[in-house]
């Protein structure tokens, strides 16, 4: 079992790295990673000196086994592809951020119709497609790895056109017990954790609407 200890009230800190509020308290220290909870915007994260390194993430992202072929993977993928393309208008201009070794989504989002090009800091790192802005954005298992997640939010925000989507997919804390037990948090390169109301205070902060068409999808709408 791991080693958990629970500061409800926190200690001061260091400041959020979605909204910025100073003073994050101490959430939770689980085997030694130190997890901070922000008052304001309720995002967890750990706390950025135990961070790990790029080729840290690398080699465990060169782990995972993406393929269009997999059909449990599409289906996995649908959760977000299904309530976003009930939404979009035809021939949209889409954009996959975070599209990992093995981009999938993209595909799937080519078939319905749309239009489709990948962003990835390791595996499609060519900058131009942050250099314009899109009709959609899909951002699936990668706002959890998000070190400075106020930062790509805005970056996010930026490459949306109006109107657009911003489809994301990621575990929502929903538990504050389980948490040491939680297995995404146990991935060692998931470091930001929403809660829900994390997903609000994004809403709110970028003046998109938001919805929740299951529990690891949350769709906004930027118009």
């Amino acid at each position: 079992m791991p080693s958990l200890s629970l500061h409800p009230s926190g200690t001061p800190g260091s400041a959020c790295l979605l909204c910025g509020a100073r003073g994050v308290g101490l959430f939770a220290e689980v085997d030694g990673r130190r997890y901070r909870r922000c008052a304001t915007c309720r995002l967890t994260f750990l706390d950025s000196s135990q961070h790990p390194r790029a080729e840290e993430e690398r080699a465990r992202y060169e782990t995972h086994e993406n393929d269009p072929e997999d059909p449990d993977y599409r289906a996995f993928l649908q959760r977000l592809a299904g309530p976003l393309l009930e939404r979009l208008p035809p021939a949209q201009e889409g954009l996959d951020y975070g599209s990992g070794p093995g981009p999938t989504l993209s595909v799937m989002m080519e078939e319905a119709g749309h239009s489709m090009a990948l962003w990835d800091p390791f595996f499609a790192p060519d900058p131009a497609p942050l250099q314009r802005s899109w009709d959609f954005v899909t951002c699936t298992e990668t706002a959890e790895h998000f070190h400075r997640p106020g930062e790509e939010f805005r970056r996010l925000d930026a490459l949306l056109r109006r109107p657009g989507w911003l489809g994301l997919m990621t575990g929502v804390l929903e538990d504050d017990d389980g948490f040491a037990d939680w297995w995404y948090r146990r991935d060692p390169t998931h470091v930001s954790f929403y809660r829900p109301e994390t997903l609000t205070w994004i809403a709110d902060h970028f003046g998109w609407e938001l919805e929740r068409p299951s529990s690891t999808v949350a769709l906004f709408r930027k118009e």
